[in-house]
């Protein structure tokens, strides 16, 4: 079994502090980082501190380019249907349980409880997307049959009729 990172038992609060400090010091100075824990007590060697930021700064590298990507997508192919969001939910749900599943968990120091309150919002906005998408699609189909009516009504043909709601419900012919 490998050994924890001594960095990773840390306290959270002392964690969160090193976490702030890596990134404003664009992932440099470990000998700085190093004195700054000897003088709250703990002993950390710069090889750990820097290991640990070298992990912290991959996912952060990652965390920017997948939100990049997120923007391109959207400026390229913009999603009233919300099957953008759906599709980055199930993403993001993918990659919390792959990262999960790599995590150093102290059992001892984490809670299932605790993960799945983090999850929870994740859960809710899957469920308002779904919310959301069964709406568009119930004012999509009553403005279809609205409008099929409308169109019969005023003399078009059964083929028009058929191109119009097809449009309107987002049908491809």
């Amino acid at each position: 079994m490998t050994q924890r990172s001594k960095v990773t038992t840390l306290p959270e609060v002392t964690r969160a502090e090193l976490d702030r400090r890596l990134i404003a010091g664009g992932f440099r100075d470990y000998g700085e980082l190093e004195n700054w824990l000897k003088e709250l007590g703990y002993e950390i060697g710069k090889s750990s501190i820097h290991r640990y930021g070298s992990k912290l700064e991959e996912r952060l590298d990652q965390l920017k380019r997948a939100t990049d990507q997120a923007k391109a997508l959207v400026a390229a192919a913009p999603d009233d249907a919300g099957d953008m969001s759906q599709a980055v939910l199930r993403l993001m749900q993918e990659k919390i349980f792959s990262a999960l599943m790599e995590m150093e968990v102290d059992a001892e120091s984490q809670s299932l409880g605790g993960l799945a309150k983090a999850l929870a919002p994740l859960v809710r906005a899957n469920i308002a997307q779904q919310k959301f998408a069964a709406e568009v699609r119930d004012k999509a189909r009553t403005a279809a049959e609205s409008v099929e009516k409308l169109a019969r009504k005023g003399g078009l043909g059964a083929d028009m009729v058929d191109t119009i709601r097809k449009q309107i419900l987002g049908i491809a012919s």
